[in-house]
């Protein structure tokens, strides 16, 4: 009898033993790619939920902008355009990283750094800033702790996937894409209904906890310290091999394209006060409209990835903008309250509107990231990478520049938007004047052909600073 108790038990282990075997092996595959839930891994995820979770404050940012500060749309558009500039410079974090080691490590102690200084921002902004200036500033330093930490984790991604395969290389990438993406849908909704019950300064002292995860989660980084002496002499080799390859016309004429299609001005700043002073809007109406703008842009990385990744480039380009300029118009409706008489309410139309323009604007984003792989010689490979996506960066701050030398001809302010409608012409407009220059972009059988070739061969390869930029340029710069 005692036996048979035994056998049971050695039975019910093994099959315990086997189930969780098999949840594991499952979670592995389904959850994780693949990968290993390692220690470390768990902490790069983390970095990157942290980077979209800190999309909690967004709304508050605006809010605490217009209302509190009490800044015309002009001013609000100049401001955002300043404090993007952090993520122009990001291959300059990478070559500081990388030549710099503090105490003996890269990576863990520039990650405890951009978790102090966000925090830092965050309660500045909470606490002590009362003019656009501060604002600036406080604002401007919570960018560049988000850079930072997205430097360092991609700079680790990188490193990882060098010893995987190439589909393993990629899921890599995509499980940071997702975690980032996850931390933006978490809080797309409450960053806006959490202004509902509190003011906007408690929404920043609660989005201060948020970068210290990644300082805390810095500790698990597998990183043995540096014993050598930083090598310059290398650095200025690598120098000219990236001089080398940005001078080649067939990467800085795709180059050229990407910036002038990005740096058309944008009415984005005077629409956020249309929608909330003329309109009535309320947080917790626009943090749905950000739920479903983060939905509708994962719906349009999926039709790019699924129905158009093998288009050419000047095809989609080409399409893309017009679809977008057209239906970008639909706004003019709204802001001269046509749709009243077409009997569409405001919200449902803008619902609507955000949902269509976020899937188009995706379609239409995704192959700049394709095109700036696509340019990227062996060799230099992720620092030019990151290089393009800082041009691209860079177009984001002369769209808003522009944007608020606009707003401030037609004299847009928070109340007067007579003239919205005009502005909201012209920035749609704007967007088809690169077309005549899409003769600047690869042949047809670019999509599928090898990376550009320089005219001699190129030798060690650059400092590795990132290749997920691409998830940067839709990332909240606060």
């Amino acid at each position: 009898m005692i036996k048979d108790i035994d056998i049971c038990k050695e039975t019910s282990m093994i099959v315990s033993d086997s189930g969780l075997s098999k949840l594991k092996a499952s979670v592995t595959e389904k959850l994780f790619f693949g990968h290993e839930p390692s220690a470390e891994l768990i902490a790069i995820l983390l970095v990157y939920f942290v980077q979209g979770i800190l999309g909690l404050a967004r709304l508050a940012v605006s809010f605490f902008l217009k209302d509190e500060l009490h800044l015309n749309p002009a001013e609000v558009s100049a401001l955002l355009g300043i404090v993007a500039l952090p993520w122009m410079i990001k291959p300059l974090f990478g070559f500081i990283s990388d030549g710099l080691p503090i105490f003996g490590y890269r990576r863990r102690p520039y990650l405890i750094l951009s978790g102090l200084i966000g925090t830092t921002a965050w309660i500045l902004l909470a606490t002590v800033v009362h003019s656009a200036w501060a604002a600036t500033l406080a604002i401007s330093l919570g960018s560049l702790s988000t850079a930072i930490a997205d430097v360092i984790v991609d700079s680790l991604v990188v490193e990882r996937a060098r010893g995987e395969s190439v589909s393993g290389a990629g899921s890599l990438q995509s499980l940071s894409w997702g975690a980032s993406a996850l931390g933006g849908l978490m809080t797309a909704y409450f960053s806006g209904a959490l202004l509902q019950q509190f003011d906007t300064r408690t929404i920043f002292l609660i989005t201060a906890t948020f970068p210290l995860i990644a300082s805390s989660v810095a500790w698990l980084i597998a990183e043995s310290p540096v014993t050598s002496k930083p090598d310059w002499s290398v650095v200025g080799d690598q120098l000219k091999q990236l001089k080398q390859a940005i001078t080649q016309k067939s990467i800085w004429l795709p180059t050229a394209f990407l910036f002038l299609w990005q740096a058309t001005p944008t009415a984005e700043s005077s629409f956020f006060y249309f929608s909330t002073n003329e309109l009535g809007f309320e947080p917790e109406f626009l943090g749905r409209v950000r739920l479903v703008t983060s939905i509708a842009s994962i719906v349009g990385i999926w039709v790019f990835q699924r129905f158009l990744k093998g288009v050419p480039f000047r095809v989609i380009f080409g399409w893309s903008t017009v679809i977008s300029a057209v239906l970008g118009l639909s706004m003019i409706l709204l802001v001269t309250h046509t749709n009243r008489a077409l009997g569409i309410d405001d919200r449902w139309f803008s619902l609507g509107d955000s949902l269509i323009l976020t899937v188009m604007g995706q379609i239409a984003f995704m192959p700049v990231l394709v095109l700036a792989a696509r340019l990227c010689p062996p060799g230099v490979e992720a620092t030019l990478f990151a290089l393009l996506m800082s041009v691209v960066n860079l177009s984001g701050l002369v769209s808003y520049e522009f944007g608020a030398l606009l707003t401030h001809w037609f004299g847009v302010t928070e109340t007067n938007f007579d003239n919205l409608w005009i502005l909201v012409l012209i920035t749609n407009l704007s967007t088809l004047l690169p077309l005549p220059l899409l003769g600047w972009l690869p042949g047809a059988d670019a999509t599928t052909s090898e990376p550009i070739k320089l005219a001699e061969p190129v030798g060690q390869a650059l400092v590795s600073v990132g290749s997920s930029e691409g998830v940067e340029v839709q990332k909240d710069s606060v």
